[in-house]
């Protein structure tokens, strides 16, 4: 129930109003709801996209790789596999050796929406990564993007 429904004299409150506010309230997806298409990109498309953004703003792609490395836990070579793999962003993360613990940290709007607050873990590793870029392309040090 997304609002208020009437039945009645009696309101029943929407699950969301109840929740404090900045808090992260689940959302039950029916079957019928497809996920984001965002999740079947393959990472080969992205990437270069990624690291464009970087680069009109004067950063390398070397530090977009050192970021993805940071979070993920690949190596510079897995990470040109994944590539040459054409593997989706879904089994981009899944794959990721080791998450970094330190991403929790990450904190911030990335479209408008707190990363903090993204219930699905897939979107929520997306958002924090998108988050890690534009701190890059905005000229922030790498060693405060890394959260070192």
């Amino acid at each position: 129930m997304l609002r208020s429904e009437h039945r009645g004299n009696h309101q029943t409150p929407c699950p969301r109003s109840a929740a404090p506010k900045g808090t992260a309230v689940p959302i039950l997806r029916s079957p019928s709801i497809k996920e984001p298409r965002i999740y079947s990109i393959a990472w080969a498309s992205l990437y270069p996209l990624y690291v464009a953004k970087a680069e009109r703003k004067g950063r390398t792609k070397e530090e977009v790789d050192q970021i993805l490395r940071w979070l993920t836990g690949y190596r510079q070579k897995q990470l040109e596999t994944k590539i040459a793999q054409r593997a989706d962003l879904r089994t981009f993360f899944a794959d990721a050796p080791a998450m970094n613990p330190l991403r929790t940290k990450i904190e911030g709007l990335v479209c408008g929406v707190r990363v903090e607050t993204v219930v699905d873990p897939l979107m929520r590793e997306i958002r924090r990564l998108d988050k890690l870029i534009d701190e890059l392309a905005r000229g922030k040090p790498l060693d405060r993007i890394l959260r070192s």
